[in-house]
């Protein structure tokens, strides 16, 4: 008796295509479940009103109407301190990446490899460093080191409220999430420079190249194209999801006078404390069209054809 694999015969071609598919099934249906669908159902609710416990209602674009004629913090707080936050953080924090990158990748195997983790720990335990560390330095009574330190050499006679001002808040943000900048993105970078042939830099110093400056224009950023476009996605992404420091430092969101506020915080204050879910999904498809806008930017910057 003949023995068979399967009812009807399958062909080796159609054999690799069902190998295919069942490969590449998992994938699709997380992106389709955690990506695609939340996209569309934040696009939808954008153009309703939804208070989470009565059905949403049709409302138009109204939601957008009213960000941009009635929401007067989001046109004179929120999208300045964001567009200044992200100008700054996002390729701040991608060329202090590739700075510390490419510092780390001219020494030895043994230093390197504890360098780098003293560098990357910041990124991964954020929130508790900001808590206890931030808030400790910038802390507005006397107890606060800086306000210590500045009320020791008579630089000031009252403590300054760093946290809660309006004028001091938003940069103390920036220096924060440039100190933790270096995630991710920063370790493609390293493993990059790492990988590039060192045969390539020999071949370019025979050709009359003279220093290391041209070395990083001619071959570095060249050679690393791929890991210098991830380390800009992450950075941008980071640049516009970090709005939570700016909470973690003042304890409040909105933050006072919403002078450390950016859209994420906007979308968190309507979303989840006034239950205005069909305004913070309008908020949300905005957000998502600008950090889209920007990575279109970074893909024609670093992409290869």
């Amino acid at each position: 008796m003949m023995k068979h694999d399967f009812l009807f015969p399958v062909t080796k071609k159609q054999k690799n295509i069902l190998s295919s598919v069942m490969l590449v099934l998992p994938y699709v249906l997380i992106f389709l479940g955690f990506i695609i669908v939340p996209i569309l159902i934040a696009f939808s609710l954008s153009f309703t009103y939804f208070d989470t416990i009565n059905p949403p209602e049709f409302a138009g674009f109204d939601n957008y109407v009213y960000m941009l004629t009635g929401d007067e913090p989001f046109v004179r707080n929120i999208i300045p301190n964001t567009l200044k936050y992200a100008f700054i953080v996002g390729p701040g924090g991608f060329a202090l990446s590739f700075l510390m990158a490419w510092m780390l990748a001219q020494l030895q195997r043994g230093p390197r490899k504890y360098l780098s983790l003293l560098l990357y720990t910041p990124s991964m335990v954020g929130a508790i460093l900001v808590t206890i560390l931030w808030r400790s330095l910038f802390n507005g009574s006397e107890t606060g080191y800086f306000n210590a330190f500045l009320l020791h050499y008579d630089f000031i006679e009252q403590p300054i409220q760093f946290l809660q001002s309006p004028d001091y808040l938003l940069n103390i943000m920036i220096i924060v999430s440039l100190w933790s900048s270096m995630g991710i993105g920063f370790l493609a970078m390293l493993a990059g420079i790492l990988n590039i042939n060192p045969e390539l830099y020999e071949a370019a110093r025979i050709d009359g190249m003279k220093n290391r400056f041209q070395e990083i224009f001619y071959i570095t950023i060249p050679a690393m194209k791929p890991q210098m476009l991830f380390g800009a996605v992450m950075a941008i992404v980071n640049a516009f999801n970090m709005g939570e420091i700016g909470v973690l430092l003042s304890g409040i969101n909105p933050t006072p006078q919403y002078s450390g506020s950016l859209i994420v915080n906007h979308i968190a204050d309507f979303g989840f404390l006034r239950y205005e879910m069909g305004y913070a999904s309008a908020l949300s498809v905005v957000l998502f069209l600008i950090v889209f806008a920007f990575t279109r930017v970074s893909k024609i910057l670093f992409g290869s054809d």
